[in-house]
């Protein structure tokens, strides 16, 4: 416990201590991506620190939060519905026809017909769906494509969002559970990471959905905006007793309120997965990630609960995303990378301890704060050392230009060195 206090401690203190030497804003920014981080580490340690299951695709899970943000709370386009909405929603429910014609033909079928008819099904229902789907698809995008040119969302209050991110993630990871949980570590690695892509690729590429790389701009906000708080006296008054001018007030307290709703909703999903951990269900999980044959032999369905830990860790992700999108008040598919969602917070759950909560918690705040700080602090550290060199040194340029380097150089010592020295990380499973 004094462990942990301490390594807690110590993070708040470099947050705290970002505040006082550079801007307090600087200091909300890396608290509340630190915040949103801890939660994608949290639902990735689920599955690879409770149940072993290696998963690479975070980000694509993380892209199905952004997308349910679009989806619930901007205001619908009117037009665009009227132009191909009830044409696209028909060719999807189509679409999903032919694939439970499918499966039920392989399922239903004999054995030597089933392939050839599962094939003749899958073909004519392709060519059928396109036909229905790319005419609507077109009508829609071509609605004043500059602003809109997609069918908006629900026009819901945007807190919605966080828990259908969720809800959304979570069934994506269902669908790709019941085909690729077969497999083992390395090749569900890969199968998720092509998912990934293939989530990501969607996204960029289907305009009438959420406007692709065109981006979605000015999303709602669960928190005021800055410039009506400095419209309010009572807020400018309270500001100038502190100190402080309303417009750096303003975007200090928006910052705050995303803090405290971020952090409520870690608290409790924290609480959620320590009394999963320590239940009998937590004590079953880690049963079969130490031993599946044992676990199986006992009578426990190792695909079903395999299942559901991909399922609840996903869900995680999807909410962690919608919060970032909503932080963010845009989804911009072009910005998912994979070092970021996917390698970073893998990072961050095996830095902290992998199967620890706490651990993965801490894991988030602390690589985070890394990720952010170390350039600033190369940048300081290249001029120190090349603050003796003569100018137009080709040494000295090439020492400046390689700062923007240094996250990737950081990342990677940290990594050995917690390998090295702690491998079961900063906060070791109990």
């Amino acid at each position: 416990m004094t462990r942990t206090i301490g390594l807690f401690a110590l993070v708040a203190a470099l947050i705290l201590g970002t505040g006082f030497l550079q801007s307090w804003n600087s200091a909300l920014i890396i608290l509340n991506m630190g915040l949103v981080s801890a939660i994608m580490a949290l639902g990735v340690n689920l599955q690879w620190g409770l149940a072993g299951l290696f998963n690479v695709g975070v980000m694509g899970f993380v892209a199905v939060g952004g997308l349910a943000v679009v989806l619930v709370s901007m205001a619908p386009v009117p037009e665009a519905w009227d132009a191909g909405g009830p044409r696209v929603i028909g060719a999807i429910l189509f679409g999903i026809a032919v694939v439970v014609a499918a499966v039920l033909a392989w399922k239903k079928l004999g054995t030597g017909v089933r392939g050839w008819a599962v094939a003749a099904i899958t073909l004519v229902g392709f060519f059928l769906y396109r036909a229905l789907l790319d005419p609507a698809v077109d009508a829609i995008e071509a609605v004043n494509p500059a602003a809109t040119g997609y069918l908006g969302g629900l026009g819901l209050p945007v807190l919605l969002a966080w828990p259908v991110g969720g809800v959304m993630a979570a069934g994506v990871a269902w669908a790709i559970g019941k085909t690729a949980l077969g497999l083992r570590s390395d090749y569900l690695a890969i199968a998720t990471l092509g998912i990934a892509e293939i989530i990501i690729a969607v996204l960029k590429n289907e305009d009438w959905l959420a406007r692709g790389v065109k981006n979605v701009i000015g999303l709602p906000r669960p928190v005021p905006y800055e410039i009506d708080l400095q419209a309010d006296p009572g807020f400018v008054e309270t500001a100038g007793s502190l100190g402080l001018d309303a417009t750096t007030a303003s975007t200090l307290a928006v910052k705050l309120g995303y803090s405290l709703l971020f952090t409520a909703v870690l608290v409790v999903l924290l609480i959620l997965a320590q009394l999963a951990l320590k239940s009998p269900w937590g004590r079953m999980m880690r049963a079969i990630r130490d031993n599946e044959t044992a676990a199986e032999a006992m009578g426990k369905d190792v695909t079903r609960r395999h299942l559901q830990i991909f399922v609840l860790g996903c869900a995680l992700c999807g909410m962690a995303g919608a919060m970032m999108t909503t932080l963010d008040g845009q989804l911009t598919p072009g910005t998912y990378q994979p070092l970021r969602y996917t390698f970073l917070v893998w990072v961050m759950v095996i830095v902290g301890g992998s199967g620890n909560n706490l651990g993965a918690v801490l894991g988030g705040f602390l690589i985070w704060f890394l990720w952010v700080q170390v350039e600033p602090m190369g940048q300081f550290a290249m001029n120190l050392i090349t603050s003796g060199m003569s100018e137009g040194s080709a040494v000295k340029a090439h020492l400046q230009d390689s700062v923007q380097h240094m996250r990737l150089l950081t990342m990677g010592v940290i990594l050995l060195l917690v390998l090295r020295f702690a491998p079961r990380g900063l906060l070791p499973e109990k």
